[in-house]
């Protein structure tokens, strides 16, 4: 008995500490969270909170309000754990060069304007309806190998030709790109024995 009485006040103390700490998470959370009202947002995408407690500890410590959004729609869409989530903002995936989704198409026939045209068409659905807003507009990439040529092309959406110089500086250039190729079809035919033409 009187063991317990000489630990009744750390008890006490440890007992008080976790709950101001608990206070400190709720006001963080009331901070971050508090001012979203149901004008800010759209009705077809309402915030839905359905992640634990435990993920919103850690999405509040990311300041940036884009940043913590991507991370949260992520975590949802993804059914991520704790764990991936901070291993994905570990790996600063929201901080990628790009921020786009791209698509890539290695075509073993002579490239038609059909083909050109699917392209073009995946590329402009993404950006209707896949793409956040704080994302930058979806790029097509087609590489074909025609007889002894190698062509590639880049679509990107209507109007964004902007962007295809701010994106030159971290895709590959056409020439890398059409030396990869040359360097899988002569893989290929070295494994499979058959000429690509």
């Amino acid at each position: 008995m009187a063991n317990n009485k000489e630990n009744f006040p750390a008890k006490a103390v440890e007992s008080l500490f976790n709950k101001v700490s608990n206070l400190r998470q709720v006001r963080q959370f009331f901070l971050v969270y508090g001012n979203l009202t149901i004008s800010d947002c759209q009705i077809s995408d309402p915030p839905d909170f359905t992640l634990s407690w435990t993920h919103y500890l850690v999405l509040m410590r990311i300041k940036n309000d884009d940043e913590r959004r991507f991370y949260e729609i992520e975590a949802t869409s993804g059914n991520w754990s704790v764990r991936e989530l901070q291993r994905q903002y570990g790996s600063s995936l929201y901080n990628r060069l790009l921020q786009c989704y791209v698509f890539v198409d290695l075509m073993v026939d002579k490239l038609t304007h059909q083909d050109l045209g699917q392209m073009q068409m995946y590329v402009n659905y993404y950006d209707r309806y896949v793409k956040q807003d704080f994302e930058k507009p979806t790029i097509g990439i087609l590489l074909c190998k025609e007889k002894k040529d190698t062509l590639v092309k880049l679509t990107l959406p209507e109007d964004a030709n902007i962007y295809a110089s701010a994106y030159e500086l971290y895709l590959p250039d056409k020439k890398l790109l059409q030396a990869k190729v040359k360097e899988w079809v002569n893989e290929f035919e070295t494994q499979d024995g058959r000429e690509v033409t």
